[in-house]
């Protein structure tokens, strides 16, 4: 290890890194190995398949890991590989890293294009100056529930059998993706003792609707943090962090499907994590139109942030104010792509929800707020307006009777998140609505609106919590 850190090359971030490297290297040579050691070492790759399994062995150590999860992505992954091969060869040529792709059985070729990608014969159009050493690939059909969580799993039991020092996750349908995201959430780690890297991008108004209305103003007021992309989907993170996240016992539970990203977060939030956020620019994927494709997205996350609200409620009571993280990065003006998003079809749902749930959320929400609710379904779409403050009302609501029906071992935890998602699609017609003529920067400014309303009414939670 010593050996080729000394041959690196003479450029300011090759400099800092070769200082941090050295330090932590003349520690570990007074160290005995500690109990934290060997449970690495000991512990079982359970998450991949066989063949995986041995590539991890031939590696047999890293320092740094770029995890891909994927399923059907054989249109985007080819350019999201090359992008963490030219990240990794430029900002950390003398690292040794890994690259895993974590797959859910694809039908298609998006293992086969991981395997037949690499960048190492355009070496020369990196403008680097001094030898790299090329990134390993482990390409491993992942066990357990399908879904991003257990793809997860397997990366960070990848990361941890080969003792990396740093570990990025991306997401596989990037297009806007480049080597310098690979500086951005690895360097914090690797050059300031960060633990957990959270991503801040340019979106479209309409991209990360869930986001925007519900995990960024509820984790804020929560926690006192304002991370405002805490289910980004990449992500960079600590060997300390991987071993925490590796010990909990949630591997059966929705965070193996779509809760994975906030309960990382949320965790890392929690557990005394250095946290950072660094600036990515814009983020150009796969986007789903809110109308259509995120109720299974939104039923999941939500239900892990109401059931992550019992389990650190001791942390978030106290809080009655939030703070800003440090970032990392060049924060530059981007303008993401339009993206279209079914009004109508929101609207309809939106009603059709209140019909079906109207007897059921009367149990726990107050008559004034259903009364309010009645008003709105009554409206067309030319005068459709569902107010900030009612929509955070009903979700401290029904997160308090979550955790109510939760604590007492009661039916019904499910249906109270499954039918929140009826009011859900109100709230996001309604911001459509509210600024359809506002560029993407002057709707940021309603976002934060919500989030002071929600920081506003936290003593409301509170207060039912309690009861």
């Amino acid at each position: 290890m010593l050996q080729f850190i000394k041959k690196i090359g003479e450029s300011n971030i090759a400099k800092t890194i070769q200082k941090v490297f050295l330090r932590k290297e003349k520690k570990l040579k007074k160290r005995k190995a500690s109990p934290r050691k060997y449970k690495r070492i000991k512990r079982s790759i359970l998450a991949i398949d066989e063949e995986a399994k041995l590539q991890v062995e031939q590696i047999g150590d890293a320092d740094i890991l770029v995890g891909i999860p994927s399923y059907k992505n054989e249109r985007t992954i080819g350019h999201v590989v090359r992008a963490a091969e030219y990240g990794l060869a430029k900002y950390f040529p003398k690292f040794k890293s890994v690259i895993v792709n974590s797959d859910g059985g694809s039908p298609d070729r998006t293992k086969e294009i991981v395997k037949e990608t690499s960048i190492y014969s355009q070496l020369d159009t990196i403008l680097i100056d001094h030898p790299v050493y090329p990134a390993s690939q482990v390409v491993a059909a992942y066990n357990g529930i399908p879904g991003k969580g257990s793809a997860f799993k397997a990366i960070f039991e990848i990361a941890q059998a080969l003792g990396v020092k740093a570990c990025a996750v991306i997401d596989s349908d990037l297009r806007s993706i480049t080597p310098e995201w690979f500086e951005l959430l690895l360097g914090p780690i690797i050059l300031k003792g960060y633990d957990f890297v959270s991503p801040f991008y340019q979106r479209h108004k309409y991209d990360g609707t869930i986001t925007n209305m519900v995990v960024y103003p509820l984790t804020r007021a929560l926690y006192g943090l304002r991370l405002r992309q805490p289910i980004g989907g990449d992500f960079g993170f600590s060997r300390d962090l991987t071993e925490k996240y590796l010990d909990k016992k949630v591997w059966e539970t929705d965070v193996a499907r779509f809760g994975i990203d906030i309960w990382m977060t949320t965790v890392a939030i929690n557990e005394g994590c250095k946290m950072c956020q660094a600036f990515l620019g814009s983020k150009i994927h796969d986007a789903k139109d809110p109308s259509k494709d995120l109720e299974s997205m939104f039923k999941q996350v939500v239900g892990t942030i109401f059931k992550l609200m019992g389990e650190y409620e001791d942390k978030w009571k106290p809080i009655k104010n939030t703070r800003p993280t440090a970032f990392y990065g060049f924060r530059s003006e981007t303008f993401p792509e339009e993206l279209y998003v079914d009004l109508e079809a929101m609207i309809q749902k939106f009603k059709q929800g209140f019909q079906e749930n109207r007897d059921f959320w009367s149990e726990f929400v107050l008559k004034e707020d259903m009364n309010a609710l009645e008003e709105i379904v009554a409206l067309d779409s030319s005068h459709f307006k569902f107010p900030a403050e009612l929509w955070v009302k009903l979700i401290y609501d029904f997160a308090i009777a979550r955790f109510k029906r939760a604590h007492k071992e009661e039916v019904g935890t499910t249906r109270i998140v499954e039918s929140l998602t009826g009011l859900y699609f109100g709230r996001v017609a309604s911001f459509v609505i509210e600024t359809k003529d506002m560029p993407t920067y002057d709707a940021e400014n309603v976002i934060e609106a919500q989030c002071v309303e929600f920081e506003r009414l936290k003593p409301y939670l509170i207060e039912g919590w309690k009861k």
